[in-house]
């Protein structure tokens, strides 16, 4: 798989998105987002479908299933990973089909998939026992390696339907709280420590470089840990702009000095009360990369542009309507960033 995949001037979604029909999904995707598409997730679906339950059919020799509380790992594969195997596979059918029905071929094209990163993945699931993962070392390495391998095996299985190459994305929402140690127990008797930051950036390189692809980090949540992103292997760094504070500008800087690419999320994921334009919504970037003392034209070099995190929540209309202001945004910064 070439390593020449950029992230720069392009429009991509995050990951999930309302409804349930996979068909639909995929054509509007891909009429949408025509040089970064990405296969989406449809959590609507239930058990199986949402960020976690995918994992389910990702992962390699782990089995999950559910709990009274939460996913577990069990012994023997159960109900829920066969669902989420079905579903994954559904997805993948319905990309294809749309893909061929496009007229894409060749490996000039990019596609994206998304999967929950393994801190993430290691904080929400249970052991046997009740615990989380993400209390037991050993088990959360298991979980890294194992999520790496699933997702080198979903990218290869990808590159061979669609003749595309593939970026992946892992989803890190919970990064923040495993850094800090606010995670609480699920019971009275449970802490669950602060994970040091080179313990947690090695669980991160474990699937990250498991996965053999060109990848990126997600984190819609405030205190984003800048300097562990940094430190990655990872190509692009995807985040919510309007979560970052005037702490997390020297961060965000060095970020771009070390030439990562930045999926900036700048178009709500909720319809807004007050409409808003695409000027209104490239403002807080092109504000940030000022003040940064950086070049707008970084804007074109360094920076996609996504919705503010995934739009499972959305209604359709509002879905296309945000896919089309990322259009809208992006061409802003690819044409004439100097204007803005």
């Amino acid at each position: 798989m070439t390593q020449g995949i950029s992230l720069a001037g392009a429009v991509t979604g995050v990951g999930s998105w309302p409804g349930t029909d996979p068909r639909e999904a995929a054509t509007v995707v891909l009429g949408e987002l025509g040089r970064l598409p990405h296969l989406v997730e449809l959590p609507a679906r239930g058990l199986g479908a949402d960020m976690i339950g995918r994992a389910s059919a990702l992962l390699v020799d782990l089995q999950l299933d559910v709990s009274t509380t939460a996913y577990r790992v069990v012994q023997r594969r159960g109900s829920v990973a066969k669902r989420a195997t079905d579903l994954l596979n559904q997805d993948l059918d319905a990309l294809e089909e749309a893909w061929e029905s496009a007229g894409l071929v060749g490996a000039d094209h990019v596609v994206k998939v998304q999967s929950v990163g393994p801190l993430t993945l290691a904080a929400e699931v249970e052991l046997g026992t009740g615990r989380r993962v993400l209390t037991d070392p050993g088990a959360v390495r298991d979980f890294a390696e194992s999520l790496g391998e699933g997702l080198a095996r979903h990218a290869a299985e990808v590159n061979r339907r669609l003749g595309a190459q593939v970026l992946v994305q892992f989803d890190e929402p919970r990064l923040p709280a495993v850094l800090a140690g606010t995670l609480s127990g699920r019971s009275r008797l449970e802490t669950v420590r602060a994970m040091p930051e080179p313990e947690a950036l090695a669980v991160l390189e474990a699937a990250l470089a498991g996965s053999g692809a060109v990848t990126m980090v997600h984190c819609c949540s405030g205190d984003l840990p800048t300097d562990l992103l940094r430190r990655s292997s990872a190509r692009a760094v995807g985040l919510d702009v309007a979560q970052l504070t005037s702490a997390d500008l020297d961060g965000i800087g060095e970020l771009l000095d070390a030439g990562k690419e930045l999926a900036f999320g700048l178009v709500p994921t909720d319809t807004p009360a007050v409409p808003a334009t695409w000027r209104d919504l490239a403002r807080p970037a092109v504000t940030l990369i000022d003040r940064l003392g950086f070049p707008r034209t970084t804007l074109r070099t360094q920076v996609a542009v996504t919705p503010a995190c995934g739009l499972a929540g959305a209604d359709q209309s509002w879905s296309r309507e945000a896919l089309k202001l990322c259009s809208e945004v992006s061409s802003a910064f690819t044409d004439d960033p100097e204007s803005l």
